[in-house]
């Protein structure tokens, strides 16, 4: 069994650096990443394909969805749909709920919720989705396309 941190891969290093300077692996079997969203699956909750939607487009922009990973995708987004209906669930009828014996219990939407949470961490966590992960993105030319007032600067240099 293989002990520490799962290695990050080769494809992720170039997007979001490799400020360790660690070796990259050359003989990494290499993805593609896709240049289009694919279409959510038809087995998606409402809530779910509404993730999709927002989150496929984001992921392919920032080249880091590929068809490896889809599964990663569907399993976030089925996880947030879950979550988003254990949490209404929740608000409707509370946090418990009254047993058959008269008593009370957690709410089983509870357990959904914290479950369907860790799901997500797992596999946003994957795609770089979770605040650490996002903070290690380096998209390419997202620097310049994020900084209005670079021609102007440049402009300015020049004269």
């Amino acid at each position: 069994m293989t002990r520490g941190r799962k290695p990050k891969p080769s494809h992720l290093k170039a997007v979001q650096g490799n400020p360790g300077k660690r070796a990259v692996n050359q003989d990494e079997p290499q993805a593609d990443s896709l240049t289009e969203a694919p279409e959510p699956p038809d087995w998606l909750s409402e809530l779910a394909d509404e993730a999709w939607r927002k989150l496929a487009p984001w992921l392919v922009g920032a080249k880091i969805l590929t068809h490896s990973d889809l599964h990663n995708l569907e399993a976030f987004c089925a996880a947030y749909g879950r979550w988003r209906d254990a949490e209404r669930e929740i608000a409707r009828v509370g946090l418990t709920v009254e047993t058959p014996l008269g008593g009370m219990a957690k709410n089983p939407a509870c357990t959904v919720a914290n479950e369907s949470l860790k799901q997500m961490n797992t596999y946003g966590s994957a795609l770089g989705l979770d605040p650490a992960s996002r903070s290690r993105l380096a998209v390419p030319g997202a620097k310049d396309a994020a900084n209005p007032f670079k021609d102007v600067l440049q402009g300015a240099k020049r004269k």
